[in-house]
């Protein structure tokens, strides 16, 4: 059924995810008499959200310098310097206990609510956009968008809306990506950025689980990663592997077979290595090679690189040749192992790819191609490294928006 009179907001939000919901509840909270709506293609809101972190929403990341913290956006990383100045970790943190929901640091500095859930979050957002009488839309997809007379007409599934100001937060919507498109905008086409690396290899064939610290080469383009690496029964995982595939997403994009380099000792130079390995030789003649891992590394991976580096069970280290001894040296420092495949990283799917970065105002979040027209979150082309940082730039970018839209006489 359509509506022959369009409903008439003031600003209508597309897309009802967490850059969404928070530039609208951050807008009716900077101008109270402003009518704002929120239009959701599907009949649930705020679904990334929910599955995020296992379910526990990892809402920002311990990092508070914004020069650090947009290092780990292989893709807008200069951009967001200026804004992060304005809002980031600290003021994300502040924004969520004001409303009732403390966060807490884990080991690895991602950043949790106390209550584990994520479904707090989404409580928060609902009800905060309830209080501020923000009106929710579901099962409108937007089929068109277009400003007339300096205001915008959008049309949606069932009936059509204006707006002063609207603020496009689909994420990696193809279709949103057309219409913007559609409007001026340069679209760079997306491609799968945080992803696992499917591996068949005996070295870690029986290893499942075992998880170490390493540093992981993509040798082709000389680039290199480091974090915990978890081996799987597919391959390898962990924030090593997930950094590598961020930051090198478009190299990778077609490619079903490439080599990867894995230094299983990141904080051990080869001559370090090479030189322990000589002292054990020498200083534990008679002891079992296999018996006891050196470099604190686990004794499982040992025993497998031992195994790869054609040493068996039962050989001391008064047995072991110049070549053992290099090819042990190899499999610590620069083992290659060949990737046949890529595996989404649980559900937590996220694209390289959106809106051109040199057609955004990142002071406001505003195109610089449409007036009145914002654009935030993963619509444009920024994604960020595992670990809370995707989330950030959704509130900062919110906010800014936010502020910009609720700015001056208009509304």
């Amino acid at each position: 059924m359509t509506f022959l009179e369009p409903l008439s907001f003031d600003m209508v939000i597309i897309g009802g995810g967490a850059a969404g919901f928070f530039t609208a509840i951050n807008a009716a909270e900077m101008a109270p008499k402003a009518r704002i709506c929120i239009l959701e293609r599907g009949k649930d809101v705020l679904n990334k959200v929910r599955i995020s972190g296992g379910g526990r929403c990892n809402v920002t990341h311990a990092e508070f310098l914004p020069k650090e913290l947009t290092r780990n956006y292989p893709r807008g990383e200069k951009e967001l310097r200026g804004p992060f100045h304005s809002f980031m970790t600290g003021d994300t943190i502040e924004w969520f206990e004001k409303r009732g929901v403390p966060l807490k640091i884990e080991e690895d500095g991602r950043m949790f609510p106390e209550s584990n859930s994520s479904e707090t979050i989404i409580d928060l957002f609902l009800e905060e956009s309830k209080r501020l009488k923000i009106e929710l839309f579901t099962k409108r997809a937007v089929q068109g968008l277009q400003q007339k007379n300096e205001l915008w007409e959008i049309s949606t599934s069932r009936e059509n809306f204006t707006a002063k100001k609207v603020l496009v937060a689909t994420g990696s919507n193809p279709k949103m990506w057309n219409l913007l498109q559609d409007l001026g905008h340069s679209i760079v086409p997306g491609v799968p950025s945080l992803f696992t690396f499917n591996i068949t290899d005996k070295r870690i064939k029986d290893l499942p689980g075992v998880a170490t610290n390493a540093v992981v080469r993509l040798k082709k383009v000389k680039l290199e990663t480091s974090g915990p690496l978890l081996i799987t029964h597919w391959g390898m995982s962990g924030p090593a592997i997930l950094k590598l595939s961020a930051w090198s997403a478009r190299e990778l994009s077609d490619k079903k077979n490439f080599e990867i380099e894995v230094n299983w000792l990141p904080e051990y130079s080869p001559e370090d290595v090479e030189e322990e390995l000589r002292l054990q030789k020498g200083e534990k003649a008679k002891q079992f090679v296999h018996k006891r891992s050196l470099f604190e590394l686990p004794k499982r991976l040992w025993q497998s690189l031992l195994q790869a580096s054609g040493i068996d069970a039962g050989a001391r280290w008064a047995d072991l040749n110049r070549q053992q001894l290099e090819s042990l040296k190899k499999e610590l420092t620069c083992g290659t192992f060949q990737v046949h495949g890529k595996s989404t990283f649980k559900e937590e799917f996220v694209t390289a790819g959106g809106v051109e970065l040199k057609e955004v105002n990142f002071k406001t979040f505003e195109s610089k191609v449409c007036k009145n027209l914002f654009l935030a979150g993963e619509v444009l082309n920024i994604d960020a490294i595992t670990g809370g940082f995707n989330f950030q730039n959704a509130w900062t970018g919110g906010f800014l928006a936010a502020q910009a839209m609720t700015s001056g006489s208009a509304v």
